[in-house]
């Protein structure tokens, strides 16, 4: 086997290989007595054509089949007699003209991989938040949740800001009623800004069984366009008025969050415990960003084509999972070229990562990725039997490997 290679644009290479005759008539041979055996032709027995009839009927057909078959079994001993690192399958393999009897040849269009070598990072600074929780984050996030679990009691009495009450209303454009401007039965916190400017406050002292109209403007930068900047005049009714009720904090509100023993004081234990461990989460999280945009902006990597493209159909694949998850249409159809950047750098950080886990001998620390899924786990009822799983599944558990691995190149 002969093989040539030349560097094309970028890492871009075109691949020649060139396989001897008697190789090639070796394996023709063999695949015409292979047939000769089975095939069935009309005045011969089974197995007994004559191999001179079997090359005439079926020359063409074998020759095919043997060129597939030398492609497969030549092309990675090629590319490893010539210490080449594919970024992906070949654009395109195309067979070389030759006459009978000097074998077969091919030439293969690849990108490579490319060579990172690693820069200095001296010039690299990287800020390590210093935070911390407080008691008045403690309180502040105590008060977020009772008010999050707010019930409402019916009153007899004007509405006021943070009053809910429940509104018909029909939405009229030059005294025309416009499609998505209409609802019944729409309970509404006044001051909540769930509404257009001046729908709320112009609700405030209105009773139950009152009517309100409302003239305001859409905003120039409204959400549907061919309402922004509009005059509109609301027609309102008022069927109900609701004062806010937020819950105790006793022994039952810790209950409702799962806090079966230690009442309230154990309530605030466990909030500020999820608290520090997220800040630390984020703390990591942004020093991580960090160090991933240095590694960018110090290595600047050409990245094969092919690999971008794999990646983007990925995240494209990725991006319809969550849309569909989250109860939206995934049949919509996204470009993938939507995801062109993302992947790029994407594959650019993995490529520098995985060579600075190589060249400074990283080796995963079992110990983290215990810590890590134990994280994981948390956030679940049953934390042992995710725990279990995690280390049942090797590519779960692979997965987890990973982000402790990125995590130990960033310290």
């Amino acid at each position: 086997m002969q093989v040539s290679v030349e560097s094309k644009e970028g890492l871009e290479r075109r691949m020649t290989v060139e396989l001897p005759a008697d190789k090639v008539n070796e394996a023709i041979n063999k695949r015409l007595k292979e047939i000769a055996r089975t095939v069935r032709l009309d005045g011969f027995r089974p197995g007994k054509v004559p191999i001179s009839v079997v090359r005439s009927r079926f020359s063409g057909q074998v020759q095919q089949e043997v060129f597939g078959d030398l492609v497969k079994s030549s092309y990675f001993e090629a590319l490893a007699h010539e210490k080449l690192l594919p970024a992906g399958d070949p654009t395109s393999i195309e067979p070389l003209e030759k006459g009978d009897n000097e074998g077969m040849g091919y030439v293969a269009v690849f990108e490579v991989m490319p060579e990172v070598q690693l820069k200095e990072l001296d010039g690299l600074t990287i800020t390590r938040p210093v935070v911390e929780v407080t008691d008045e984050d403690l309180e502040a996030m105590i008060q977020k949740l009772r008010k999050q679990r707010t019930t409402w009691n019916e009153v007899d009495r004007e509405a006021r800001i943070e009053d809910q009450v429940t509104i018909d209303f029909k939405g009229y454009i030059d005294d025309e009623a416009f499609e998505g401007g209409s609802a019944e039965g729409v309970p509404l916190v006044l001051g909540s800004n769930a509404m257009i400017e001046g729908f709320e406050e112009g609700l405030v002292g209105a009773k139950a069984g009152d009517d309100r109209t409302l003239n305001l403007v859409f905003p120039v930068d409204y959400r549907v366009e061919k309402l922004a900047g509009k005059d509109v005049k609301f027609e309102v009714k008022i069927s109900k008025v609701a004062k806010p009720v937020i819950p105790e904090l006793d022994e039952a509100f810790a209950n409702a969050f799962g806090v079966a023993e230690g009442g309230v004081d154990a309530l605030y234990k466990e909030i500020r415990s999820n608290m520090e461990r997220e800040l630390t989460q984020k703390i990591q999280s942004l020093v991580k960003e960090q160090v991933m945009e240095g590694l960018l902006k110090t290595h600047d990597l050409e990245i094969p084509k092919a690999l971008i493209d794999q990646e983007a159909k990925t995240l494209l694949s990725q991006a319809k999972d969550n849309m569909a998850q989250s109860g939206r249409s995934s049949n919509m159809e996204l470009p993938v070229s939507l995801f062109e950047d993302q992947a790029k750098r994407r594959v650019s950080l993995g490529l520098i990562v995985s060579e600075i886990v190589r060249s400074n001998d990283i080796k995963v620390d079992p110990g983290r990725v215990r810590v890590k899924v134990e994280e994981f786990a948390q956030s679940y009822e049953d934390a042992q039997e995710v725990i279990n799983y995690y280390y049942s599944n090797k590519n779960q558990l692979a997965s987890v490997e990973n982000v402790v691995l990125e995590d130990q190149v960033v310290d």
